[in-house]
């Protein structure tokens, strides 16, 4: 009854209904709260400032053929920031918001693949260097636990495939966002509703195996080309990666199991799932902030160009053909003993 005449509980919104509007969200907001938004929105404008610098310095320094992949896996966490602030501003818009993050993201996974391709010189190139050379399977996120699968040559229909297997995701997840959205306006879609009769169980379940068929290739190709590019930062640019990845898909996923579960508990005019993505969206415009700085600081780094295949030919074939004797563990550049 008191809880009644103040006005501050309302059960309907403690049950799976939908997330309030904008306005009411915002005239429930303490001065804590106001503050938060107020910081959150800054947050996302600043990290969207800094990718705009970042593009025009790719723009201006990284050669044509890697520019554009470089650019849009820079875009990730600046777009992922833009959504989940949308997303917290109003939301009502938190499905369409992660979709199109969801979306984005797809196209980054097949994007990262491209780019350490071309940052071994290209598909031509890349079989030169590695033309006697095998990929391990037996990596995750499928078959990391598979150490008896045998290794594959690197030809170029493996590359193909390697290519395809990431290609798949980010052009099905657009596929499947747009069944969502029919599903969704016909009452069949419901984002929080995992009951087996409704549409959002099986059509997350065939996102999911379609995202680990995606990271597969990615995690083959990284560990095959991990040593050459490393002089080229290819192990924090592929961390940054990953940590996207995680925070934008397991931190969610956990979170938004504990909403459903009411572990995590409403609060007027937020019901418990629409809480849960309320969280994950401040949390992820924080994250994605630091990410942003961070790879503007790695991309950045000034990085050393592969020598093409047929100088590492010659100069394996002279190191072979030159004698030398090793006295006292000093050798000129001639190959003789230095005295």
């Amino acid at each position: 009854m008191e809880g009644e005449a103040n006005g501050t509980l309302h059960p309907e919104s403690c049950g799976s209904g939908q997330p309030p509007y904008s306005r009411e969200l915002l005239q429930s907001l303490d001065l804590p709260g106001r503050f938060l938004f107020a910081v959150l929105t800054l947050m996302t404008l600043i990290a969207n400032l800094v990718f705009i610098e970042e593009a025009a310095y790719i723009y201006r320094r990284i050669p044509s053929f890697k520019r554009s992949v470089i650019i849009w896996i820079n875009a990730a966490a600046p777009v992922i920031a833009t959504t989940s602030c949308i997303g917290m501003w109003i939301p009502r818009s938190t499905m369409f918001t992660d979709f199109t993050a969801a979306v984005f993201f797809a196209i980054v996974i097949h994007k990262f693949l491209m780019m350490m391709i071309k940052e071994c010189g290209g598909q031509k190139l890349l079989l030169k260097r590695f033309e006697n050379g095998h990929f391990k399977i037996s990596t995750g996120p499928c078959c990391c636990c598979c150490l008896c699968l045998p290794r594959v040559r690197i030809t170029r229909r493996t590359l193909f495939w390697l290519k395809l297997g990431t290609f798949q995701f980010a052009f099905l997840r657009p596929v499947l966002m747009f069944l969502s959205i029919v599903l969704w306006t016909n009452g069949n879609y419901t984002l929080y509703n995992l009951s087996p009769k409704g549409a959002a169980i099986w059509i997350n379940c065939f996102v999911g195996v379609l995202t680990i068929i995606a990271l597969w290739p990615v995690a083959i190709m990284f560990q095959q080309v991990r040593t050459l590019l490393n002089c080229k930062k290819i192990i924090p640019k592929f961390a940054l990666y990953q940590f996207i990845l995680i925070l934008n898909h397991l931190q969610a996923a956990i979170i938004n199991i504990l909403a459903m579960q009411r572990i995590i508990p409403c609060a007027p005019p937020l019901s418990s799932s629409a809480r849960g993505a309320y969280m994950t969206q401040q949390l992820l415009i924080m994250e994605m902030f630091l990410i942003t700085l961070i790879s503007r600081v790695v991309y950045r780094r000034r990085s050393c160009e592969l020598e093409p295949p047929e100088c590492m030919a010659e100069e394996s074939e002279a190191n072979k053909q030159t004698p030398k004797i090793i006295l006292n563990g000093a050798v000129n550049e001639d190959g003789l003993p230095r005295f």
